[in-house]
């Protein structure tokens, strides 16, 4: 097995594909890898990543999402792009036959409205998995979503979660170290974790690929820990170094030692849309739209 397969094989697309909050992100560094590596890669590793481009157009209609539809079209878009001429009209197809099927199985599944409404504190466990571009999105959904979005030792674990660990962030550790031993409901850990995003210019918030130090490998990010299962049951944010798409597919062509390394600034700014937050604060966590 040569080392660009074994370091493909560690990126782990064929069972990220069958994650939903997964799925959009898997897609998407496929596409990249066909436009940017594929023609430089082994003939069987080729192959594996047709099979996988294929695995995720099939996988489509499983998903229900907006993000899903728009990265698998520009996944196809990417191997009409980039493949031979019998393996782009295989992608095509699949892709025309998935589409048709997701929306019949939408059409199939629609429900009427409920308004049964989840308990305040299993809301909480339940958004404490999320990353930060859909925690606020959900606290937009109704008032009881809205709650549990704004709940403050949530926000709270956020904040030690992501900038407690940076180096640059002394004001991060002051903060937590000065309340320690006392209420941490004097603080409103939402405006806080507010004012570090803004201040720290963070647009790691929301990806879903780290380079986790402990396994010492590129792995998927769960509520932005390490997902391997290899890091016991709570994986600490520090073992991982957030990282882009781009870097991922440079891992798989050369194996860089840059993975182990913290990004710059202008390395983040080339990322994927997966890592960049738009208007994250636009909107006042007090607003929803209705259920």
């Amino acid at each position: 097995m040569s080392d660009q397969v074994e370091r493909y094989q560690i990126l782990g697309h064929k069972e990220a594909l069958t994650r939903t909050h997964h799925y959009h992100v898997a897609c998407k560094e496929l596409s990249l890898i066909l436009r940017e590596a594929y023609n430089k890669l082994p003939k069987n590793l080729q192959s594996l990543i047709f099979q996988d481009t294929l695995s995720a157009l099939k996988l489509l209609p499983q998903m229900w999402t907006d993000n899903a539809v728009s990265a698998a079209h520009l996944l196809v878009q990417s191997a009409e792009a980039t493949l031979p001429k019998q393996k782009k009209n295989v992608a095509t197809k699949e892709f025309k036959i998935a589409m048709v099927a997701s929306k019949r199985r939408g059409k199939a599944h629609r429900m009427p409205e409920c308004h049964i409404e989840l308990p305040q504190d299993v809301l909480v466990d339940i958004f404490s998995l999320l990353d930060t571009r859909s925690l606020v999105s959900a606290s937009l959904v109704s008032r009881s979503w809205n709650a549990a979005a704004c709940n403050n030792h949530l926000w709270e674990s956020l904040y030690a979660t992501i900038f407690a660990s940076d180096h640059n962030s002394s004001k991060a550790k002051n903060l937590l170290d000065g309340r320690r031993g006392e209420d941490n409901n004097s603080v409103d850990w939402r405006e806080a974790f507010k004012r570090a995003h803004i201040d720290n210019s963070s647009k790691r918030l929301t990806t879903s690929r780290g380079y986790c130090l402990y396994c010492d490998m590129i792995v998927w990010l769960d509520g932005l820990k390490c997902g391997s299962g290899k890091c016991g049951p709570q994986p600490k944010m520090q073992s991982v170094v957030p990282k882009s798409s781009e870097q991922v597919v440079e891992y798989l062509l050369d194996g860089s030692s840059s993975m182990i390394s913290s990004d710059s600034d202008s390395d983040l700014d080339d990322c994927f849309d997966e890592w960049y937050i738009p208007k994250l604060w636009a909107h006042p966590l007090n607003q929803y739209r209705p259920g």
